[in-house]
Formats: C-alpha cells, sequence, structure tokens
C-alpha cells in the first residue's frame, strides 16, 4: 500500500474521530424520522446511532459499531420507501464511522439524500441544500473539508 493510500485510511485523532462520528449522527438522526414513520417496528437505524454514541463515551467498541452499521445496512435493503432507504443507509454510514472517520461525509451525503427524497420532485434540490446547510452548520468549520469533501459517493447524492 502506498504512503498516499495509508494516510488517506489512517484515523484522525480520537478527539477529531469523536466529533466527526458525534456529526454524522447527528446528521443521521435529523432525517431518521422518515425511517421510523415507515417501519416503526424496525429499530436497527435507531440502535446503530446508539451504538456509535455508546462507541464515543468507550462504552461499546468498533466491531460492535460495524456490527450495528451492517443491521442498519440490512434495514436499508429491505425497506422499500426511498427516503426511509436513504435513512437507514445514513444510520448505517454513521455507525460505522467508528471504524473510520471516512464514513462521517458518507451519513450526512445519504441524510440529505432522504431529506430530498421525502419531498416532491421539483422540492428535492432546495430541499437537499436546505439539510446540507443545517448539516454545516453543525460542524465546526476547521473540519468541513473533512464532512464535505468535493466527491462523496455517487450513490448516496444522486436522487
Amino acid at each position: 500500500m502506498s504512503s498516499s493510500a495509508r494516510k488517506h485510511f489512517a484515523n484522525l485523532a480520537s478527539e477529531v474521530h469523536h466529533v466527526l462520528a458525534l456529526w454524522a449522527a447527528a446528521c443521521a438522526e435529523h432525517t431518521l424520522h422518515l425511517f421510523e414513520d415507515q417501519y416503526p417496528e424496525d429499530p436497527r437505524p435507531r440502535l446503530a446511532l446508539v451504538a456509535l454514541r455508546a462507541w464515543v463515551r468507550g462504552e461499546q467498541t468498533m466491531t460492535q459499531c460495524r456490527t450495528a452499521a451492517f443491521a442498519a445496512h440490512a434495514a436499508a435493503r429491505v425497506a422499500t420507501n426511498p427516503a426511509a432507504v436513504a435513512a437507514a443507509r445514513a444510520a448505517g454510514q454513521a455507525a460505522a464511522t467508528a471504524h473510520t472517520y471516512a464514513h462521517a461525509p458518507h451519513a450526512a451525503a445519504y441524510a440529505a439524500k432522504a431529506a430530498a427524497q421525502a419531498v416532491a420532485p421539483v422540492q428535492g434540490a432546495a430541499t437537499r441544500e436546505n439539510e446540507r446547510a443545517w448539516q454545516r452548520r453543525q460542524l465546526p468549520g476547521d473540519l468541513h473539508a473533512i464532512g464535505f469533501p468535493r466527491k462523496t459517493s455517487p450513490s448516496a447524492e444522486a436522487r
């Protein structure tokens, strides 16, 4: 593995990693109701966020968060409502932030996608931008380059 590839996958200082994890959780939770309203009996995306916050407090391992992330993604796979699918994926990506901070921007992108898919198509772009603006306000400015890289997951950003 090249040194640039190692640098890309290296985790940040734990306090910065924790800030990004909590931000990813906040972004996912902001649209989680779009999943929970459609699938009130499925707690997996919510439990993924609970696991991530417990990891930040030192009460869960990264492996436990990864398992919770996989469960949130499994919930997304069985959901049929597009906004609910994206909201569950946001929770899964947020929980995966315990593994590496690089998942945090994907949690935010999926949350924005969920918000956009919950409204009429003509309102989607504006709703997505409003969600992204809210997300920017939640993250310290010195971390915007990490939280809002030039390119995030195409599947998360696509409508």
